[in-house]
C-alpha cells in the first residue's frame, strides 16, 4: 500500500487548554502509522484542497450532543439503559430521500418501543446513518473479463459502476458525503423535533407495506396498551414532558481517516478534540490493530467510541487495545461490539468476557449478530439466515449471564424498505425469494418484519431467559 497523502489539520480555537489531549497526539498523527483500507488517490493536491474545504464546513453534530451520548452509554454500562444501534450496511447518495430516511427512523422507533415496553428500561437509539458511506474491502482491486479496476469502497470514495471513471477515488466525494450527511441529519432532527416520535401518535411510524405482516397484530396490541397507560397517567398528572420527543444519535464506521480528520475540531469551553462528523464512531475489525492508524486517531478524540471484536481476537490483544483507547477507564467511553458468528461465539466470547471482567475494565458489551453469519447462496447472493442471527443473539445473552457480565445492546444492519436480503423470519424467506427485492450494495439487511421480530425475541430473552 502506498503511503497516505498528508492533509494538515486545521486547528480551531488553538489557545484552549488541551488537558484532554493524549501525549504526542494530533488530529493528523495517524498519518505516521500504517493506514489500512484507505483509497489510493492519484492527485495529492486535489485531495489536500478537498480536505481544506471540508475542514471549513460546519460540523454535523455538536460537542454537547456527543457528551450527552457518552453519559447515556455510561448508564447503559450500569444496566440502566439498553443500546439499539441499527441502520444500513452502506448508505448511498441516491438513497438520501425523505421516504428512505423516514422509514429507517420508523423501524428504529418501532423496535425501541418494543424494547422499552418489554424490558421496562430506557432505550438509547443510535442510527447507522448520516455518514455510513465508506466500506472496507477484502482486496484493493477487482477484475472482470481481464480488466482490473479499484474496488468500490462506498460513495464517499468512488462509484459502483465498473468503469475507469466511476472507480477512480475522487476527493470531491468527501464534500458530497458531508452534504448528504447534513441533509440526512437535518431531516431526522426536523422529524423528531416536529413530533414524529411522539408516543401519542405511534401510528406515524407505520410502514404501509407491512400491513399484513404476521407481527403486525402483536405490535398494534402493544401500542394500544402503551397508549392506554399514557392516557391514564396524563389523566391523573396532566401532560408529561418527554413523551413527545426522543433522543436520537448517529454513528458510522470511521474508516476514511482523511474525512474524519477534517471534521475533528476543538470547541469553546471543552478541552480536547471532538470528531464532529458523528456522535459515535467505531473501528471495524479489519482496522483495529493496536499500532495502526485508526487506533492512533481514535485514542485522541473525546467521543464515545466502539470497536468491533471478532472470533480471532485474544485477551492478549484486547486488553492492550482497551488500555490504549480508554486509559482512564472513563464511563461511557468504550463499547465493545462482538461479532462472532453463531457457530463460533460459544468458543470465542467467554474468554474475552472473563479477561475484561478480571481486569476490572469498564466497557459496554454489545452484540452484532449480523456480520459473523454472512454466507453466499448457490445463485450468487450474499445473505444471512435469520435462524443464525437469532441463534447468535440467544447465545450472547446466555454467555453473558454465565460470565456474570451484561449484554447492554445490539448492533444491527436493517432497513425500513421491503427488501428480501436475509432468509427466514416471519415469512420464512427462502433462497428463491432473494430475487424479488435484493437492493443492498454490500451486505444483506434485515427488513422491517425481521427487525421487529428480533426486537420481540430480545425482550423475551432478556426478561424471561426464553428464546
Amino acid at each position: 500500500m502506498n503511503a497516505p497523502t498528508v492533509i494538515k489539520a486545521v486547528s480551531m480555537n488553538a489557545g484552549l487548554p488541551n488537558a484532554s489531549v493524549p501525549s504526542h497526539w494530533a488530529p493528523d498523527s495517524w498519518q505516521q502509522r500504517e493506514a489500512l483500507q484507505q483509497p489510493q488517490y492519484d492527485d495529492a493536491v486535489e485531495l489536500a484542497t478537498a480536505g481544506a474545504q471540508l475542514a471549513k464546513l460546519p460540523p454535523l453534530v455538536t460537542s454537547w450532543e456527543v457528551l450527552a451520548l457518552k453519559q447515556s452509554l455510561a448508564e447503559a454500562q450500569e444496566g440502566r439503559r439498553f443500546l439499539l444501534q441499527g441502520g444500513d450496511c452502506a448508505e448511498s447518495f441516491a438513497d438520501c430521500t425523505s421516504p428512505i430516511i423516514s422509514n429507517r427512523l420508523k423501524v428504529l422507533l418501532q423496535m425501541s418501543l418494543v424494547l422499552v415496553h418489554g424490558m421496562k428500561k430506557p432505550v438509547l437509539r443510535v442510527g447507522r446513518f448520516a455518514g455510513q458511506y465508506a466500506k472496507p474491502r477484502s482486496t484493493d482491486t477487482e477484475t472482470r473479463d481481464g480488466v482490473t479496476l479499484p474496488s468500490f469502497r462506498g460513495d464517499v470514495v468512488n462509484g459502483p459502476a465498473f468503469t475507469v471513471e466511476a472507480r477512480r477515488p475522487d476527493p470531491q466525494r468527501l464534500i458530497q458525503a458531508h452534504a448528504h450527511s447534513a441533509l440526512t441529519m437535518n431531516f431526522v432532527r426536523a422529524l423528531i423535533d416536529g413530533g414524529f416520535a411522539d408516543l401519542h401518535h405511534p401510528e406515524y411510524w407505520d410502514l404501509a407495506w407491512v400491513e399484513h405482516s404476521p407481527m403486525a397484530a402483536e405490535y398494534r396490541q402493544m401500542v394500544a396498551g402503551i397508549g392506554d397507560s399514557l392516557r391514564f397517567m396524563e389523566t391523573l398528572a396532566g401532560p408529561i414532558a418527554g413523551f413527545s420527543k426522543v433522543d436520537f444519535f448517529t454513528s458510522h464506521e470511521a474508516l476514511l481517516l482523511h474525512y474524519e480528520q477534517a471534521l475533528t475540531r476543538q470547541v469553546p469551553r471543552h478541552p480536547g478534540f471532538f470528531n464532529l462528523s458523528t456522535h459515535f464512531p467505531w473501528i471495524g475489525m479489519r482496522t483495529a490493530a493496536l499500532d495502526g492508524a485508526h487506533v492512533e486517531y481514535f485514542r485522541g478524540i473525546r467521543n464515545p467510541i466502539a470497536v468491533k471484536v471478532g472470533p480471532s481476537v485474544t485477551p492478549a490483544q484486547l486488553l492492550p487495545l482497551i488500555d490504549a483507547l480508554n486509559p482512564d477507564d472513563e464511563p461511557g467511553r468504550l463499547t465493545l461490539i462482538h461479532r462472532m458468528g453463531n457457530a463460533k461465539i460459544a468458543a470465542a466470547l467467554p474468554t474475552l468476557l472473563e479477561a475484561v471482567k478480571r481486569e476490572g475494565r469498564r466497557v459496554l458489551w454489545v452484540a452484532d449478530p449480523m456480520h459473523g453469519n454472512t454466507e453466499s447462496t448457490s445463485n450468487g447472493y450474499k445473505t444471512r439466515r435469520f435462524d443464525n442471527i437469532r441463534g447468535e443473539l440467544d447465545q450472547a445473552f446466555d454467555i453473558h449471564a454465565a460470565a456474570g457480565t451484561r449484554l447492554g445492546g445490539v448492533h444491527l444492519e436493517l432497513t425500513g424498505e421491503d427488501v428480501t436480503e436475509c432468509m427466514g423470519g416471519a415469512r420464512d424467506l427462502s433462497e428463491t425469494d432473494l430475487d424479488r427485492a435484493y437492493k443492498s450494495m454490500v451486505d444483506p439487511r434485515l427488513n422491517y418484519e425481521q427487525s421487529l421480530e428480533l426486537a420481540m425475541l430480545i425482550v423475551r430473552k432478556s426478561v424471561g431467559g426464553q428464546s
